[in-house]
Order: C-alpha cells, then sequence, then structure tokens
C-alpha cells in the first residue's frame, strides 16, 4: 500500500497531474520507492474510485490534475502516524555472504568487491541529487533532505562493510 501513501503525500503539497507525478517520484520518491508510469496512473484511478482525490481539472488530450480530498488527507495521517513500517528482514546479498565458503576466496573477495562497486555508485547517485534536493524549501525538499541523508549514510556504510568484509577473505 505505499504507492497509494505516497501518491497521496505528493498531492499533499498540492494539485498535480500523473505527469507531473511522475516527474517528482523520479527526483525524489524514486529513491525510495520506484514505481512507473503504468502503476502511478492505475494507483491514481484506484484512488479516485476511492474517493481519495478527486479530478479537479481536465485538459488537453485528456490530462487530468488530482486534488487529494479530506478523506485522502485522513488516511495519509493515519497511515504516517499509526501504521508500522514493514521491516524487511530478508536479505538475498547476505544470505549470499553465508555461503561464500563454498566458492574460491578469489570469486568470494569478488563477489564482495561487486557489492562495494554497487554502493559506491548508489552513493555517487544519491551525491548527485544533493543540491536539487537541499535548494528547495518545500516539504518534499525539507523532509527529502533526512531521506537523503540516511541514503548517503547507508550506502556510505554498505561501502565501507564489503571492502572490510573482502579484506578478510583470505
Amino acid at each position: 500500500m505505499s504507492l497509494r501513501h505516497a501518491v497521496l503525500g505528493l498531492l499533499s503539497e498540492g494539485p498535480a497531474s500523473g505527469y507531473d507525478l511522475l516527474k517528482t517520484f523520479d527526483v525524489s520518491l524514486a529513491n525510495v520507492w520506484p514505481a512507473t508510469q503504468s502503476q502511478l496512473y492505475s494507483e491514481l484511478g484506484k484512488l479516485a474510485g476511492a474517493g481519495l482525490v478527486d479530478v479537479v481539472s481536465e485538459g488537453p488530450r485528456g490530462r487530468k490534475e488530482y486534488a487529494i480530498t479530506e478523506e485522502g488527507l485522513a488516511e495519509l495521517r493515519r497511515w504516517v502516524t499509526e501504521v508500522e513500517p514493514t521491516q524487511v528482514v530478508r536479505s538475498d546479498m547476505l544470505l549470499r555472504v553465508f555461503f561464500l565458503a563454498q566458492v574460491s576466496p578469489e570469486q568470494a573477495r569478488d563477489y564482495l568487491r561487486r557489492r562495494a562497486e554497487e554502493a559506491a555508485k548508489d552513493l555517487e547517485h544519491i551525491e548527485s541529487i544533493r543540491e536539487f534536493v537541499e535548494s528547495g524549501t518545500d516539504n518534499l525538499s525539507v523532509y527529502g533532505r533526512l531521506a537523503l541523508e540516511y541514503g548517503l549514510r547507508l550506502a556510505k556504510s554498505q561501502k565501507e562493510w564489503a571492502e572490510w568484509a573482502g579484506g578478510r577473505i583470505h
């Protein structure tokens, strides 16, 4: 249900078309909850059907602008304050680490090197959007900085761990 709440959250900042929401997703939420165009438009239809958003205007070529309703805002607030986040306890990456003894030390180090490189790419990507996020004064930017910092710290920690672990394989 998080896509539903992501869309409600974006619309809580003001009315937007599906295209505008997709652009905002791409520069902000996609780093924590990616969505495709078809998923987003499907969710907008579901939200409208549930009375959580309204179509407030229609433009050329069927362009619709959506706004959150009072019911939608109440649902967003309930989700933020009352629903505990899902804790993902599975890690395909770490599960493989447990079985690195089944491959050669060179293959194990290579696996960990690739994890470090992947984390470095994540770190580079997050750094690349930092200026954009920090330049805004709207709510998505202010709170987006908190999410950005989490991503930076997580990617840095993952990179350092993979480099450390690779150094332990002999």
